[in-house]
């Protein structure tokens, strides 16, 4: 069975077809990339495959789950653990210390708190942030601060992590560092991602390119 599936997947705004009927299915420790131009349907369908948004019509499966069968507090519940998050601007709270950052959807999950500390501290000495623990955003570079939203996309373990334009706001050395960041997790974790992404050589690494045209996969 694969990791993810879709069906039909429709959604409009108004009386604007966005995403026209997608199918397509996601296996175990995939990289698969997303493109198309702005306005094709990249991030609406990004949203719906990461069950921010719903569809009007069609089905998702997630880790053998039929996701929007369940009701929106049960929805949260399961993004929350299997679902990671990885945006082009950090979000990461400012108030808060790379290891506090990480630890957040732990914490939210009810999972106990040491265990999640120790896999947070694990992850980021992982991406190479040791020395990075307790500082805040503002005292870390642009890639720095992208590694931290990974660690904190994978502390959940995550059964899928997506990633919309997750390099957009880094320079050349820093966006080539995090890209090749997503294929050793996925080589030493059995990681799957799929990517939105406008970058060429990003999208080019991916295992698939899905091109999304006139709100379809061609």
């Amino acid at each position: 069975m694969s990791l993810l599936q879709t069906t039909d997947i429709r959604r409009s705004y108004g009386s604007l077809p966005v995403l026209k009927g997608i199918n397509l299915a996601i296996e175990p420790g995939e990289v698969v990339s997303i493109v198309g131009a702005s306005g094709a349907g990249k991030t609406t369908l990004l949203h719906i495959l990461g069950t921010l948004d719903r569809p009007d019509s069609g089905h998702l499966t997630i880790d053998g789950e039929n996701v929007f069968k369940q009701n929106d507090r049960q929805l949260a519940r399961f993004r929350n653990e299997r679902i990671g998050f990885v945006f082009q601007f950090n979000n990461l709270l400012p108030e808060f210390s790379a290891l506090e950052n990480v630890c957040l959807p732990g914490f939210i999950a009810g999972k106990d708190e040491k265990e999640v500390r120790k896999r947070a501290q694990t992850l980021l000495d992982t991406l190479g942030l040791h020395d990075r623990l307790n500082h805040l955003p503002s005292q870390m570079s642009g890639g720095e601060q992208q590694r931290t939203a990974v660690a904190r996309a994978l502390i959940n373990q995550p059964a899928i992590v997506f990633a919309d334009e997750p390099s957009g706001n880094l320079d050349s050395r820093n966006a080539e560092d995090l890209h090749q960041l997503f294929f050793r997790l996925r080589n030493d974790l059995g990681q799957t991602f799929i990517i939105v992404t406008h970058n060429e050589t990003l999208a080019g690494m991916a295992d698939r390119t899905l091109t999304i045209r006139d709100g379809l996969i061609e």
